[in-house]
């Protein structure tokens, strides 16, 4: 039998839908364009093939394509039933994964990587702050994830996409400079690795080497895929860079031509995460309020999401706080709460607090920011997200500390943090 990069033995028959699922499943691990046209050659060479139809599924599922990503599941299910066992565990695996049915998939992974680790794509989705551990709400997460992973090592020696989930677990449990030497080794074998230049990116915030990430991802972007998964994050990083840096009408910029809805084919829930993340630290860093970005970011928001969802709900109410819309801010808060209370969101009613806390600061309400954001900092972890991205309310409450006139309380708060030095571009804060 074929087998994939990974040694591991594949139900087909022919070399083209071999090489175009490998292909593919490389493009998907290093979050690079292109893959749809891989598995479609992937599919056009052996229809009969589960595993391209699982990927396309999980492919559909990741670009918020629920109902197709089902779909393509349902035919890998029917299709594996004559394949391996491996293949079949593969297929049910991201079946639950793309039903929703994520702890349940997340069981599944480890048994199945007893005896398969090395099947990659199995892997992938449990890694990262987006994943299985990412989005379960638990306070322990960050340790979990890397405790799960750590033992995988062995099995994947310098394998490039290894070294990526190994490195960001790694700096997310205060590891940074581990994580940074992995990144880099990651993007030494694929330089276009969009995932290893991402890690990089967090790995270098972390250890406060502003002018080290500004560098390599000034240097790094213009080669970027701008059809690949990530494209609208890496941008947004390179945005927050230049935030830090103080180059406040670069930053806009770059948000406004890649990170804006409209302007990237990047799923849903970055794009209006990153938007509403960056305009909100933004203006905590000294930059005007752009009502026209706002109203943009609400209108996506109130089209694309039912309802809040995990780490989105962190991000719900920032547009309502910004445009000073109370009616809906008000209900956005009930709804986060009456969620949470009902065991609908991970984070129970973690999201509905910080939204009271922005809410509170939107109305220059410093003191009851500080109150309301101060009791669940520990907390915040169990929304999601990576730490460079859960600064969103950390910085709020720095924010805060200084306009209350506290900026020793400010100053304590950077300096409890023992594991990580990262800027924080707040204005006032470095002359407090």
């Amino acid at each position: 039998m074929l087998e994939d990069r990974y040694g591991l033995e594949l139900s087909t028959t022919s070399t083209v839908a071999r090489d175009a699922y490998v292909d593919a499943i490389d493009r998907i691990l290093a979050a690079d364009g292109g893959v749809e046209d891989a598995l479609g050659v992937a599919v056009d060479a052996d229809p009969d093939f589960a595993l391209v139809h699982a990927a396309i599924g999980r492919q559909h599922h990741v670009m918020g394509r629920g109902k197709e990503g089902r779909s393509s599941l349902e035919t890998a299910t029917q299709l594996a039933q004559s394949a391996t066992v491996r293949e079949q565990q593969h297929v049910e695996i991201l079946s639950n994964i793309v039903s929703g049915r994520v702890p349940q998939s997340l069981e599944l992974t480890k048994e199945h990587l007893t005896d398969h680790p090395r099947d990659a794509f199995v892997l992938a989705p449990a890694c990262g702050v987006f994943g299985s551990f990412g989005f379960s709400g638990r306070i322990g997460r960050e340790p979990e994830q890397l405790a799960f992973i750590e033992p995988l090592a062995e099995h994947y020696g310098d394998d490039w996409w290894f070294q990526t989930i190994h490195a960001f677990a790694l700096l997310e449990t205060g590891s940074w400079e581990a994580g940074r030497d992995l990144a880099q080794q990651s993007l030494e074998q694929r330089p276009t690795n969009s995932h290893g230049a991402h890690t990089l990116a967090h790995a270098l915030y972390e250890g406060g080497a502003d002018k080290e990430a500004l560098d390599f991802m000034t240097g790094w972007i213009p080669g970027a895929d701008p059809t690949g998964l990530l494209h609208c994050h890496v941008f947004w990083h390179y945005a927050m860079l230049q935030l830090i840096d103080g180059q406040h009408e670069a930053a806009v910029q770059t948000l406004e031509e890649n990170c804006l809805p409209g302007t990237t084919p990047s799923p849903s829930i970055n794009v209006l995460t990153d938007a509403a993340s960056f305009l909100w630290r933004s203006e905590l860093a000294g930059v005007p309020r752009s009502h026209r970005h706002w109203e943009i970011v609400r209108e996506f928001y109130e089209e694309n999401f039912r309802r809040p969802i995990v780490f989105v709900d962190a991000h719900a109410g920032l547009a309502y706080a910004a445009l000073g819309d109370s009616e809906k801010l008000s209900a956005t808060i009930d709804q986060l709460q009456e969620l949470g209370e009902a065991g609908r969101l991970p984070a129970e009613t973690t999201a509905a607090t910080l939204t009271r806390g922005f809410a509170a600061y939107s109305t220059e309400d410093w003191s009851t920011t500080i109150d309301t954001l101060e009791p669940v900092m520990d907390h915040v972890v169990r929304i999601g997200g990576s730490r460079a991205q859960r600064d969103l309310v950390t910085n709020t409450l720095l924010a805060a500390y200084v306009r209350d006139g506290r900026a020793d309380a400010a100053r304590a708060f950077i300096a409890n943090e023992h594991d990580r030095q990262p800027s924080h571009p707040v204005a006032g804060l470095s002359a407090a």
